[in-house]
């Protein structure tokens, strides 16, 4: 093998290794936080959002071949933005359905 096909094949995988380390960063990064605004009492949105991006990660089905991470990154960016502006808001500006037990809060 010629010198430049084995530094091109060096330089894939340090960047396939990047992409990869950056999207499990990303990944326990949103577990976290998930796991932070459970605890704290904090509403953590739609739970598919959270279960969607973890399955998009997980599953070999992906928009772009699973060499490339670029993806799987953007859909946990989303999905960790998506937690946060959630919590942003608190339970009593959130409608009945998205409150923190899920029911109705103090007499009718």
């Amino acid at each position: 093998m010629s010198t430049e096909v084995t530094a091109l094949l060096v330089v894939g995988a340090v960047l396939v290794a990047v992409t990869l380390a950056a999207a499990v960063a990303l990944l326990v990064r949103l577990v976290r936080t998930r796991r932070a605004l459970r605890r704290a009492g904090l509403p953590t949105g739609r739970q598919w959002v959270f279960w969607g991006a973890v399955a998009y990660f997980v599953l070999p089905t992906d928009l772009l071949p699973d060499p490339v991470y670029v993806d799987d990154i953007g859909v946990l960016l989303l999905a960790l933005r998506s937690l946060r502006s959630g919590a942003g808001r608190g339970p009593a500006e959130l409608p009945p359905s998205e409150g923190r037990r899920g029911g109705r809060r103090g007499p009718s």
